[in-house]
């Protein structure tokens, strides 16, 4: 880290006092000036026109970026959790009382470091509430993080939100670091994996911060045989499929990882496949893999091997690089995920059988179904199963509250109550 040049607002930190510092700053800056949700979308927008493709090449997530910190996302979302009024920072009225959102204060944020754009994603939450974001930096993603944020602060000219941020860097082991950054806030965003989590959770963090957690989860996508065995829309749903499980290298909760076929009757699935085989190479000629780490190159080869000799009826179809995988074969459990473009593909006689077996871990349901009265049930199960996002196959990574089953933005205001007193 010491050898990328660090702006102001991304820094490598060695010192408990400078995080604490900081927060005082972002503490002064709330303090010092409201600012509405409305006041932050006019920065994001600015900054997504700013986020080259052809600077940002084949960085992860980048697309999804410029999307969602576009004003036709984030005006929806704002007025169905802070209310009508809450896009200029206005009182909404609930008969005879009002209600305005106010921020908390200052927000930690400590993102995964799976995903490479989420140090962004999670800040923007905070922001778009009127805080201070105050981001511990996964080591892995301190240039990708530091290029963006160079792109803010040439978008934030005012330094409307430049000045309410604070993007430390440090080693996850340094626990005095961590302490002083949760002693530092008013609330916390957290994301990972279990064991960070609990850590996290763990930290001295006052008695009246707000706590929203995004732990580790997974996800799984069902086609009906009226949307797999329809030849006019196979192509476009294999290339759905394909982008979902190509964005964020399959690391993400959002990724599918299963995708359950319903059996027709006399009609075989191989069409299906080659189809989903073919996406796979198209979107590995259009994003092709530029490094992977020995480990995962070892899992995907295990999985592969472990698949075909499992069962004879297993079939597997991959390049001789450990570029992407498709495993194929029948069955309603899920099995134990790979990542790294690894879909397994199952054959089941009913969709409900898979659904019906899932415990709560699972996060995203990605559909493709013909029958619309089948898929009302099958949302109503999942709901009742555990999942919090349903949604159409190649929309599964789409960042939009609720998330987790909660809201974004919300969970990070204090929505004030005024009855007027000549009531």
């Amino acid at each position: 880290m010491s050898s990328i040049a660090l702006t102001a607002l991304t820094q490598k930190v060695d010192s408990p006092a400078e995080i604490t510092a900081a927060a005082v700053r972002l503490r002064q800056a709330v303090a010092e000036a409201e600012i509405s949700p409305n006041d932050a979308i006019n920065v994001f927008d600015a900054w997504a026109s700013s986020l080259d493709a052809r600077e940002f090449g084949d960085a992860p997530g980048i697309p999804f970026l410029r999307m969602w910190l576009r004003r036709g996302t984030l005006e929806p979302i704002i007025a169905r959790e802070l209310g009508p009024n809450g896009l200029h920072g206005g009182w909404n009225e609930y008969g005879q009382a009002k209600c305005k959102a106010f921020p908390v204060g200052v927000v930690g944020h400590w993102p995964a470091g799976n995903v490479e754009i989420q140090p962004i994603l999670s800040m923007t939450c905070a922001l778009l509430g009127g805080n201070a974001a105050l981001v511990r930096i996964p080591s892995g993603l301190v240039d990708l993080t530091q290029r963006l944020m160079d792109k803010l602060v040439e978008s934030d000219g005012e330094q409307i939100l430049t000045r309410r941020i604070f993007m430390a860097g440090f080693d996850h082991n340094r626990r005095d670091l961590q302490e002083a950054m949760a002693q530092s806030v008013d609330g916390a965003m957290i994301w990972g994996g279990e064991e960070a989590v609990l850590q996290i959770r763990a930290l001295p963090f006052p008695h009246w911060a707000r706590v929203s957690v995004f732990g580790p989860r997974m996800s799984v996508a069902a086609m009906d045989a009226g949307a797999w065995g329809n030849p006019e829309q196979r192509d476009a749903w294999c290339l759905r499929i394909a982008r979902d499980v190509w964005q964020f290298d399959q690391q993400a909760c959002s990724s599918p990882q299963v995708l359950f076929l319903e059996k027709a009757n006399g009609n075989s699935t191989a069409q299906f496949v080659a189809a989903l085989r073919h996406a796979f190479e198209a979107e590995n000629r259009a994003h092709p893999r530029q490094t992977i780490p020995g480990a995962l190159t070892s899992a995907i080869c295990l999985a592969r091997a472990s698949w075909l000799l499992k069962d004879t009826a297993h079939q597997a179809f991959f390049p001789q690089s450990p570029d992407w995988t498709l495993l194929f074969g029948s069955g309603s459990d899920i099995p134990q995920p790979t990542q790294g473009k690894t879909l397994t593909v199952l054959e089941v006689d009913d969709l409900y059988e898979p659904i019906s077996n899932l415990d709560g871990n699972v996060q995203t349901l990605g559909l493709g179904i013909a029958d619309p009265e089948k898929e009302k049930k099958l949302a109503l199960l999942a709901g009742k199963k555990g999942v919090d996002r349903i949604v159409k196959l190649g929309r599964m990574h789409v960042f939009v509250p609720p998330w987790d089953g909660m809201d974004l933005i919300r969970p990070m205001v204090r929505m004030v109550r005024h009855v007027s007193s000549s009531e």
